[in-house]
This record gives C-alpha cells, sequence and structure tokens, in this order.
C-alpha cells in the first residue's frame, strides 16, 4: 500500500499508510497523518465519494493539518488503492451499501480508534455523506461531530425520476445484468478532461489537477458505476428519505451543499437538512458539486462554516 504523488499535487509529508481487512475479507488502503503543529484538537476522518480516491484529498488533507487535526482516510472498496471488488478493476460495483458500512466500520476500529487522538470528527462528501448518516443513524458511529459535504440523499434534478431508475436497475440487476457499467458518458468531464459544462467545480485549476491524477495514475482510478452500484444506490438513498431516519441521528451535523449541484439534488439535501434532531445547512451560491475543490473564494466559505462547526464546544 502506498500513495501516489504527481507534481501538482504532492503526497502530504508524514503518512503513514497501510491496509485494513474487512469483515467480509475485503482490503482496503488507508492512510493517517498528524497536525503540522504541535497542538492537537482531534482527528478527522475524511470519507471520500464515489469513484475517487485519497490522492485527491492532499489539499483538504494539508488545509485540516493546518489547522491542528490529524486526518485519517480510507478508499472504499472498488476505488482508489483498495481492493477492486470485479475481475475489471475500473468497474464501480457494491452489491449493497451494507458493504460501505463494512468499510467505515473496519477503518474506525483498526485505524481510527487504536491510532489517532480524539475526538472523533467525520468529513464526508456524496456518498461518503451517505455511508456517515447510515453509521450515524445506525448508532455505530463514534464522530463528536459530523461535516457532509454534497451528501448523497436523491440524484440531481437532471436525471430521470427516482422510480424510474430503481425500476430500470432493478430489473437489469435482477437479469442478471448487475455488473454491467453505465455509459462513459457518466463519466466523461473526468475521463476526457472537458471543463466547460462539468458538474464538479467552476475552478479550472482544481479542475485541471483532479484530472491529471485522474490520468497520471490509472492504477487508483475508476469508471462509471454499474448498474448494481446505482441499484445500492437507490435503496440507500430511499432508506435516508424515510420519514424517521434524519430524526433519529444525534450526532451533531453540519450540511453543506454548492447550489448549482446538479450531481445531487439540492432540495433534498435541504429537507434532510430540516429533519435532523441537531443539524444546520450552508448553501454555497455558485458552488457545484466538490464543494472542497470549488474556487478560492467558495472554498474559504466552506472552511469558515467547518471552522464554526469543529471542533465545538
Amino acid at each position: 500500500m502506498e500513495l501516489y504523488g504527481i507534481e501538482t499535487n504532492p503526497v502530504p509529508e508524514g503518512a503513514v499508510v497501510g491496509e485494513v481487512m474487512t469483515s467480509d475479507g475485503v482490503s482496503l488502503r488507508y492512510a493517517r497523518w498528524r497536525p503540522s503543529g504541535r497542538k492537537t484538537l482531534g482527528t478527522v476522518c475524511l470519507f471520500q465519494g464515489r469513484a475517487e480516491c485519497i490522492e485527491r484529498y492532499f489539499e483538504t488533507i494539508d488545509d485540516l493539518r493546518r489547522k491542528g487535526f490529524a486526518v485519517a482516510t480510507v478508499d472504499w472498496r472498488g476505488q482508489g488503492g483498495s481492493e477492486r471488488v470485479l475481475r475489471n478493476a475500473k468497474k464501480g460495483h457494491v452489491d449493497s451499501f451494507d458493504e460501505y458500512d463494512r468499510d467505515i466500520d473496519a477503518f474506525m476500529h483498526q485505524v481510527a480508534l487504536p491510532d489517532c487522538p480524539p475526538p472523533y470528527f467525520a468529513l464526508a462528501h456524496s456518498t461518503g455523506g451517505l455511508v456517515c448518516l447510515r453509521s450515524a443513524q445506525s448508532g455505530r458511529a463514534r464522530f463528536s461531530r459530523m461535516v457532509l459535504a454534497a451528501p448523497l440523499i436523491a440524484l440531481g434534478r437532471k436525471r430521470p425520476s427516482p422510480g424510474v431508475i430503481q425500476t430500470g436497475t432493478a430489473l437489469m440487476t435482477a437479469i442478471g445484468l448487475g455488473e454491467l457499467s453505465l455509459s462513459r458518458s457518466h463519466n466523461r468531464a473526468i475521463a476526457d478532461n472537458i471543463f466547460e459544462g462539468n458538474p464538479f467545480t467552476s475552478d479550472p485549476d482544481r479542475f485541471a489537477r483532479n484530472s491529471a491524477i485522474y490520468n497520471q495514475l490509472p492504477q487508483v482510478s475508476v469508471g462509471p458505476p454499474t448498474y448494481g452500484w446505482l441499484h445500492a444506490a437507490c435503496k440507500a438513498m430511499a432508506e435516508a428519505s424515510e420519514p424517521d431516519f434524519a430524526s433519529s441521528i444525534t450526532v451533531p451535523t453540519l450540511v453543506v451543499v454548492g447550489m448549482r449541484d446538479a450531481v445531487v439534488s439540492v432540495s433534498a439535501v435541504e429537507a434532510l437538512a430540516g429533519e435532523l434532531r441537531a443539524g444546520a445547512l450552508v448553501m454555497l451560491p455558485g458552488a457545484k458539486h466538490e464543494v472542497m475543490m470549488e474556487r478560492d473564494g467558495l472554498r474559504e466559505q466552506f472552511w469558515a462554516a467547518f471552522d464554526a462547526f469543529i471542533p465545538g464546544s
């Protein structure tokens, strides 16, 4: 297990990199860092979105360490430097989000809790946000507070209706085609370096950096999701939309979403935040899906909200 740097995205110094094994025998890559200075405010556990990797968050990791936090992070199964579950390593696939639940449990019990200073805070993006919500709702979370950026609660407005997607993916899975990938166009903006019209960020430099990671480090990249992955995501999103789901979460949670986000439903995220027992919502005008990788001015707004919420009092 190792981390990979490129010229525009060097590996932060002091990384400890290793492997954890999940309860169902899947090998995951993790990495952790101490804070840059002497003070330690606790550990931020950083959870990425679908098709991402630890390398995409080096800038965020440096930001957190300068603030006085230790950082621990992990690649979900099937992506980054973790074990790929299908013979075709470029396919992004899980049969159920229960598998991600096992990933976060293994990471917390084998890395964060034994090796990192408390208290523990979650910082999660998109799919990672949904996994953290599931962990908190089930009572398994060990987090004092959570910051969720664009959590995957429902798909964006330009998608087919949730019912159509769920029915179609259920059918494909039922007839044995769950491991078939969706069209390459679902991943086009990353794979082909197309900045104009991309749904991820309005910052051309960070978009170029992330594209370079994708293209120069094929060993940590992954392609479009499978029908099985999307079916699993639809089931998990439906569960998170149940009336009692959000209100049963007791972990104080800050939800941040860009108002130009077209990947997840902004209105669904807003509705969920309003149902949280100890929740707050920040909406960033002008920001797209990847708020931690946006323009400097938007990132400053994100970090101001983070600083006001973490570590808390």
